[in-house]
């Protein structure tokens, strides 16, 4: 690995690393706010309906930049076939999921993955793809609990990338990515009831 995929992987997972609900919850003086959800995860839904509007929305935005600064900048120095951007692409996301500052305990990792996709740009295949699954197991096949929504929305991505033809480079960053979430989930204190899947046009 060169020194220059080897300083952005350090970067990307330290950056993961520093989990802003938390940050942003005792900014506001909301100290641990994202515990009141059941899934007691640090991250973005958790930070808008236990800490605010504020709190949720810079929360959002951190977690997205600190998956697309590392890859986005990288990508300024480095083509995007090179096979060195899959740990670049990665460490943001495992960080925020097994965070160096939290004892390895983070979030779930759904906002920095997106971030990453983001840094990509102008190569937007990937998080459209990414977008569009979400939208989907959420709006026009209606999966719930989250954890089974979220479980599709990544595997389906996954063939979505793989069906278009997506740089194997970037489709293989995310199946990493992919793995890491859905360990992380699976340990999760997430709900994991029965799963229910319900249709745009019914209640």
């Amino acid at each position: 690995m060169s020194i220059t995929a080897m300083i952005f992987t350090v970067i990307g997972y330290l950056s993961g690393s520093i989990l802003y609900a938390e940050l942003f919850c005792a900014l506001f003086r909301k100290k641990e706010a994202y515990l009141q959800g059941s899934d007691h995860n640090p991250g973005t839904a958790n930070a808008y309906m236990y800490g605010g509007f504020w709190c949720g929305t810079l929360t959002l935005i951190f977690d997205l930049m600190k998956g697309f600064l590392p890859v986005f900048l990288y990508l300024r120095l480095q083509p995007l076939e090179s096979w060195e951007l899959v740990p670049v692409m990665t460490a943001p996301v495992i960080g925020h999921i097994f965070p160096l500052f939290k004892k390895f305990q983070g979030g779930k990792g759904i906002a920095a993955t997106f971030g990453c996709l983001l840094g990509l740009f102008p190569y937007i295949k990937p998080v459209v793809i990414f977008a569009a699954a979400f939208i989907f197991f959420s709006v026009v096949l209606r999966i719930s609990p989250h954890f089974y929504r979220t479980v599709f929305a990544y595997v389906f991505s996954l063939a979505g990338m793989l069906l278009t033809k997506v740089f194997p480079v970037v489709s293989t960053g995310f199946l990493i990515i992919m793995a890491a979430v859905l360990i992380r989930m699976h340990f999760s204190n997430e709900d994991k009831k029965r799963l229910e899947v319900k249709t745009l046009w019914t209640r």
